[in-house]
């Protein structure tokens, strides 16, 4: 059965799921319903409708979320534009994943829609996610282009602990600050000395420091002082490897009278990892042959990290993450063309076509 996807797009973007999704996935399972598929709705509150199983071949599995960020913004057509909250991320993506997926009917394997409500958290939707799948669509503006990697992203808190004195006697004490100092500058050479090679397709990893605080008076050798660490990782860097890594390394720097701790930011789910892959897969193959742009790593973190750890992941949809202008996704003015989420459905329906005809 096809669908039209602009249709189920603009009420999708009129329905505010920036905090409760409850809204967004009834939409869902009644848009479903109505095209005469029924859905399920799991205990970690993602959305599962499946086709075929009657012949036996591969298990592809399209997803993306129903979540956005706050706040809502309703939906504006301007000509062959729609803007809104959610419009490109994912709304637009959904729409094409939801309208392909009603337009094909396997002649083998199994097709399922799983769609997540937190992307944007704590993905604990994608966590519980137990599909056995062969190979996964992940719905992400990517200007329909097929992509076959992505950094991943981890966070933690670098925290350095002295001993408090009067300033007019710095010796009496052991500052923090300075501790902290010495760690800065020891990030500088993690990668050179602990990190992954460079990646073909992701280049280096990043390691940043965001935020920083410490020190409680201006006449007192500062006690304690913590500043925050992004990292970018690209495979085959483990979040766990990571920070075993950082530990070590910057206790060698840091002068041994300063305590030092590194902890990695407290998730009820694992951390978005870093993953690629090949070229030669049959889901690479299929999203290309049916039109989708040459494959490329994709700008974000995503769930796709989830996934790729089992099967071949592709990220692909319509909609930037950024334009020549500035943000798009997340930003006040986000937005997708709808000629592309037309041309996206298009795309995925006959790369499914290929995969299980």
């Amino acid at each position: 059965m096809s669908v039209e996807p602009i249709d189920f797009l603009e009420r999708a973007v009129a329905t505010p799921s920036h905090g409760d999704v409850d809204a967004m996935r009834t939409l869902l399972v009644d848009a479903l319903a109505d095209a005469g598929v029924a859905a399920r709705v799991d205990d970690a509150g993602n959305t599962l409708a499946s086709k075929g199983g009657e012949r036996e071949g591969p298990h592809v599995v399209l997803n993306t979320h129903i979540d956005t960020v706050p706040p809502h913004i309703p939906p504006k057509r301007d000509g062959d534009v729609l803007r809104g909250r959610g419009s490109c991320d994912a709304k637009g993506p959904l729409a094409v994943l939801f309208a392909a997926f009603l337009a094909t009917e396997p002649e083998r394997g199994t097709l399922t829609l799983a769609v997540t409500p937190d992307e944007e958290t704590d993905s604990t939707g994608a966590d519980r996610l137990d599909l056995d799948a062969d190979c996964y669509v992940v719905g992400e503006p990517t200007e329909l282009d097929a992509c076959t990697a992505a950094r991943g992203r981890f966070q933690g808190t670098v925290t350095l602990s002295g001993v408090a004195a009067h300033a007019a006697e710095p010796e009496s004490g052991v500052s923090a600050v300075q501790g902290a100092a010495a760690a800065l500058r020891a990030l500088e050479s993690f990668d050179a000395e602990r990190g992954p090679d460079a990646h073909p397709s992701l280049g280096s990893a990043t390691l940043t420091a965001t935020t920083i605080e410490g020190g409680e008076a201006t006449n007192q050798i500062p006690a304690a002082c913590s500043f925050v660490i992004d990292r970018r990782s690209v495979p085959p860097e483990t979040a766990t490897g990571f920070f075993d890594g950082l530990r070590e390394h910057l206790r060698a720097a840091v002068p041994a009278d300063v305590g030092l701790d590194v902890e990695p930011q407290e998730r009820t789910t694992p951390f978005l990892e870093a993953f690629a892959t090949s070229h030669d897969s049959d889901v690479v193959r299929a999203l290309c042959g049916a039109g989708a742009g040459d494959p490329r790593p994709f700008g974000a973190a995503t769930e796709a990290s989830y996934f790729a750890r089992d099967a071949p992941t592709v990220v692909f949809g319509p909609g930037y993450l950024a334009d020549d202008e500035g943000a798009v996704a997340h930003a006040e003015r986000e937005y997708v063309d709808c000629g592309e989420v037309e041309t996206g459905a298009r795309i995925v329906a006959d790369a499914l076509d290929a995969l299980l005809a």
